[in-house]
């Protein structure tokens, strides 16, 4: 058993949905990349009572370590810093010295950014970001908000809690310092290595695998096997202790003795093979896209250096902007329409020799809600990969709404551009 950690999320806009949780997801794996298990992430509002009964919730399941996100702001709903101390037994006050050091930041971003504030009221929110409780240790900020590591009160049991503040940012640049104290050091000195693998597949059913698990689940012991099916794409995320890296190996050799034709990846992401392989073979591409707006361009450019193998990517959404920038003959649009598979390669074909690419990819759908007929309804998708030498096709129907179906067409127009460079699967 390895040390093992809680996390607690606040703040209502996050429960609520309005702002997507980041720092749940990366303190988890950030703790396990330290050894640490984490048995919950849980996600509150800016309610004292709902943090307090979160706290001795995560307290009472024998964790080592508790961490919050969230709550530590100048403002009225910033409650975390207090609620922590309070269900710590360790009552909160100003830290001048503490006061003074957030104050002189809050001048400089003043002064950088030319704001007009009323000093009483910027005073009191540098006063309350500055109330720590007592016998905590001080985290220095990075924005204005400082972080904590606050123990239980002597004569109490349970673990410390180690407060962050919600900015992703600023949580993820105070981390290495936060668990570099003392507290914290301590708490978590029972970690040990906790490894995880990923195997993907392309095009494998969650069933067909389920079979496969059941057949060697005999010989996985100090295994934990997760899957997850996402737009066709099936992970399988391994987290194992050292002494069960041989089951580990049992487990992926039944995956590729079962499903050697479907597994594209032992580890990378599908964007991440499709970027090696374009740099290692000094291929550039270009893209012709009238569904996805725009989306497939912006995918293939996320990866730092996107310009060594990205030329450039047109939106044609008009028929005129495909005749006049991609070079689709017109009488092919009026003989089959915008959406079919001839407009698709045209598309592909022009972006190749408009941008001077090695590889254009061409892709043209209906992404609704609206303008699908009964020969071509929503959900309809056309893409083509061509090179001077090759040409890899696709035609399909697609389930969900506009931005389930624009987000799933990228993520097959990318797996047939690795099925072209690569081989593998089929998209």
């Amino acid at each position: 058993m390895t040390a093992r950690a809680g996390i607690v999320v606040t703040g209502t806009e996050v429960l609520t949905g309005r702002v997507a949780d980041r720092n749940g997801p990366w303190l988890a794996e950030a703790l396990r990349v330290l050894g640490v298990d984490v048995t919950a992430v849980v996600v509150v509002g800016d309610r004292p009572g709902d943090l307090t009964a979160a706290l001795g919730f995560l307290a009472g399941s024998g964790v080592d370590l508790v961490i919050t996100s969230g709550g530590l702001g100048p403002t009225a709903d910033d409650l975390t810093a207090e609620v922590v101390g309070d269900s710590q037994g360790r009552p909160s006050a100003v830290d001048p010295a503490l006061e003074q050091r957030i104050a002189d930041v809050v001048a400089r971003l003043i002064a950088r950014r030319g704001w007009r504030v009323d000093p009483v009221a910027t005073a009191a929110g540098t006063a309350k970001q500055a109330r720590v409780p007592a016998g905590a240790t001080v985290v220095e900020p990075v924005g204005t908000a400082p972080g904590l590591v606050v123990p239980v009160a002597e004569g109490r049991s349970g673990p410390p809690v180690l407060v962050l503040p919600g900015p992703p940012s600023e949580l993820q640049a105070m981390w290495p310092a936060a668990v570099a104290t003392d507290l914290v050091r301590r708490a978590l000195a029972g970690a040990t290595e906790l490894r995880q693998s990923t195997l993907r597949l392309w095009g494998t059913l969650e069933s067909e695998l389920a079979a496969t698990l059941r057949r060697v689940d005999d010989q996985l012991a100090g295994l934990e096997v997760t899957t997850c099916l996402r737009d066709g794409e099936l992970e399988i995320v391994t987290r194992y202790a050292p002494d069960a890296a041989p089951a580990y190996a049992r487990l992926r050799q039944a995956v590729e003795t079962d499903f050697g034709a479907t597994l594209f990846s032992d580890g990378p992401t599908l964007d991440e093979v499709v970027t090696t392989a374009l740099v290692d073979a000094g291929l550039r591409v270009a893209v012709g896209d009238s569904c996805t707006a725009g989306l497939l361009t912006a995918r293939l450019t996320a990866p730092a250096g996107a310009s060594a193998w990205l030329l450039g990517g047109v939106s044609a959404y008009a028929n005129s902007a495909k005749e006049q920038l991609l070079d689709v003959p017109a009488e092919l649009i009026a003989a089959h329409g915008a959406v079919g598979p001839e407009v698709a390669r045209a598309m592909a074909e022009g972006a190749r020799h408009r941008f001077g690419a090695d590889v254009g990819i061409g892709v043209t759908g209906i992404a609704g809600p609206g303008g699908g007929t009964p020969d071509k309804p929503v959900g309809t998708v056309h893409l083509a990969v061509v090179t001077p030498d090759d040409v890899r096709t696709r035609s399909v129907v697609l389930r969900g709404g506009r931005d389930a179906v624009r987000e799933r067409t990228t993520t097959l127009a990318v797996h047939l551009l690795r099925e072209l460079l690569l081989g593998g699967p089929p998209a």
